[in-house]
């Protein structure tokens, strides 16, 4: 077993904004590269080994992307797309190594390919996603610096709402003669990729902490390749003649691997749907001969409700037969649902823990490996435990808080939450889980008050900010409650000012007002009205007080 301490190799990067920004090394988690081929050379730029090097292993005519309208672009014109939008970048927009660029848009190849674009020019991708609003898209750009943006035209106007200074805004997909796409059809098809070094800044994703302020995780162009190295080639184990679908955006860790990454360095090729809810999902599978899925439990949930309608129209409406892979991840997957699935598909979905912070999933099993209530094992590569608040290991059987590491670990971007993150080398999750004798890891709950709906982690202090906004709002809580179907949903406790009145009405105006400020999936579901909330003598909110069952 290879440890690694925080010692940096050479960078390209002549903004070095992303290297002065980094952890200071004392608290940097311990890296593990076992086996050792995980560290790979020191230089190293990851969009040239998930593109250049598969079309040299499999040829430029292989498909890469297929598109909801029967279209499929090849690994070759996925090439000759990337090459030309990175001289665009460089010539006509004056990117430099080491800017930071923000993507978005909905779930498109140009989105991917603006990626691999930004990669291969050297700078950084800041992923974010479509239904961010102006005010959450102002606070990313302000903590990642920035500098330019691509954006597809139809998610331009949050962007511009935003007001970022200084942030230079490129959208692509529209008539314009400045569009991305038209200036880049005037350019060649080929582009020497910027050298970066392994340990250069590739990406920075955003999380939210419970304090509702995203915390940007920067990870290395060696962090991309690691993922795929470790998750996806032992556990996933995908096949060059695979066609990944699968809900989650690219803005999102989850997607982006499971979507771009993993299918891409398998040689493999993805439907990428810009709606993929469970109707689509099925139609997909069905239709478009989809072998590996990635989603949620929530989506899980729905597709068997959906594959029981047919069935009694009739059967035959969801031939699903071609899928052989199916990826839970985002909540925890109930043993009910698992073996609800196994039952009427005959598959065992892999059920899988990641994290932004460690960019993928960390902890997972396949195949008769599978126990239906568990998480599963480390993923080769990666080492878990379950300490107490000290940072010392639990006996098996005793709940504790999950400590991991591998060849990636957390580091955030000049934020102070990177000390309470990593302790003594390891990488703290959040999550409450057991360790059984047998060695399988059981999660028993988020160890803060992160709600986590439908797959998607949601600070209920940032949902109570935007509704403290609303003039008609005096105090705000918001905590989780259960639900069968999403996991948990948001609820929201409120205490109005004087001559404001409780009722759907008024409920309906906050829904609203919410949906103007955050993505529309943090909004509460459920609103009471309350006369005060319940508080310590010293004023601290006693959420837990909110909770059902409390």
């Amino acid at each position: 077993m290879e440890l690694t301490p925080a010692v940096l190799t050479p960078s390209a990067h002549r903004d070095t904004f992303p290297r002065d920004h980094l952890p200071p090394p004392e608290q940097w988690p311990e890296l593990v590269f076992d086996p050792p081929g995980l560290r790979g050379p020191d230089r190293l730029n990851c969009a040239v080994e998930l593109l250049d090097r598969t079309v040299e292993r499999f040829g430029a005519g292989r498909p890469v992307f297929h598109l909801p309208s029967g279209d499929t672009w090849s690994y070759g014109q996925l090439r000759g797309h990337v090459d030309r939008i990175a001289h665009v970048l460089t010539c006509d927009l004056g990117v430099v190594p080491g800017n930071r660029v923000l993507l978005r848009g909905p779930t498109t190849p140009w989105l991917a390919a603006c990626w691999l674009a930004v990669l291969k020019a050297g700078a950084v991708a800041v992923t974010v996603l479509a239904q961010q609003r102006a005010r959450e898209l102002a606070t990313m750009c302000e903590i990642a610096r920035a500098t330019h943006a691509l954006c597809d035209i139809r998610s331009v106007d949050d962007l511009v709402e935003a007001e970022v200074p200084g942030l230079r805004v490129t959208t692509y997909g529209g008539d314009a003669p400045d569009d991305l796409l038209r200036l880049a059809e005037r350019k060649p098809d080929r582009y020497e990729a910027v050298e970066t070094a392994a340990d250069d800044v590739a990406l920075i994703a955003f999380t939210s902490g419970t304090t509702g302020r995203p915390k940007g995780c920067m990870h290395f162009h060696r962090d991309v390749l690691s993922i795929a190295d470790t998750f996806s080639r032992h556990v996933l184990r995908p096949e060059p003649d695979d066609v990944f679908a699968g809900s989650p955006p690219l803005g999102f860790t989850f997607g982006l691997g499971g979507l771009v990454v993993f299918p891409m360095r398998a040689g493999a090729s993805t439907l990428l749907l810009e709606h993929a809810g469970p109707r689509q999902l099925l139609g997909a599978v069905a239709e478009r001969g989809v072998s590996v899925l990635f989603t949620a439990p929530t989506a899980y949930r729905v597709m068997l409700t959906e594959l029981g309608a047919a069935d009694g129209a009739g059967g035959g409406a969801y031939d699903i037969s071609g899928l052989r892979r199916c990826v839970s991840a985002g909540e925890n997957l109930p043993a009910a649902t698992w073996q609800d699935w196994y039952d009427r598909t005959g598959i065992r979905v892999i059920n899988g823990i990641g994290a932004t912070e460690l960019l993928h999933i960390f902890i997972s099993a396949a195949d008769d490996a599978v126990r239906p209530g568990t998480t599963g094992v480390p993923v080769p590569g990666w080492q878990a435990r379950v300490v107490d608040e000290c940072g010392d290991p639990l006996p098996d059987g005793e709940p504790g808080l999950l400590a991991v590491r591998g060849p990636v670990g957390c580091r955030y971007l000049a934020d102070p939450r990177q000390s309470v993150y990593v302790r003594d080398g390891w990488n703290l999750t959040g999550d409450t889980y057991v360790r059984e004798p047998d060695g399988y890891f059981r999660y028993v709950a988020r160890a803060d008050d992160m709600i986590i709906s439908a797959g998607y982690n949601i600070a209920g202090p940032q949902v109570e900010e935007a509704l403290l906004a609303h003039p008609d709002v005096a105090e705000a809580a918001v905590v989780g409650h259960p639900d069968e179907l999403r996991g948990q949903i948001v609820a929201a406790y409120i205490v109005l000012r004087e001559g404001a009145r409780p009722g759907e009405e008024t409920e309906e105006a906050l829904r609203a007002f919410v949906t103007t400020r955050l993505v529309p999936y943090k909004c509460p579901r459920v609103f009471e009205f309350l006369d005060a909330l319940p508080r310590t003598p010293t004023g601290k909110l006693q959420r837990f007080r909110l909770r059902p069952g409390s």
